[in-house]
């Protein structure tokens, strides 16, 4: 028996569920983002006195941001979870962009999105 080309139907529905998962957790911490960044919940220095209201800015200016670029971040990993199904769809999910080999399970349980197995990611072929 020759050495595995893809993953079986089967795999790849396991797989398909773990993403899924993933996916749904991913759209809700986005969303717990995005609101954050657009101060969605109404929380704001209107009622504090003016003394404190400048350090409050300041720390909300930077919480956004920081929140901003997670917001990013998360849109990314959702991105590249949705890129995921696809591969799986036409059956490519696990296979090494590089390579052509398999990314082991291990690995693609760990990170689903993967498209480089560990060798390939560190510059070994």
């Amino acid at each position: 028996m020759g050495t595995k080309k893809r993953y079986s139907d089967a795999e790849l529905e396991e797989f398909r569920a773990i993403i899924q998962e993933k996916l749904e957790k991913a759209y809700k911490d986005y969303d717990l983002l995005k609101a954050s960044v657009m101060n969605a919940d109404g929380n704001d220095v209107t009622d504090t006195s003016p003394t404190f209201k400048v350090l409050e800015e300041g720390a909300t200016t930077l919480s956004k941001e920081e929140a901003g670029l997670l917001a990013q971040r998360q849109m990314k990993f959702i991105q590249n979870l949705q890129a995921a199904l696809v591969r799986i769809e036409n059956k490519t999910y696990g296979i090494c962009r590089e390579t052509g080999e398999l990314i082991p399970k291990e690995r693609l349980y760990a990170v689903p999105h993967a498209t480089l197995s560990i060798d390939a990611k560190k510059g070994r072929k």
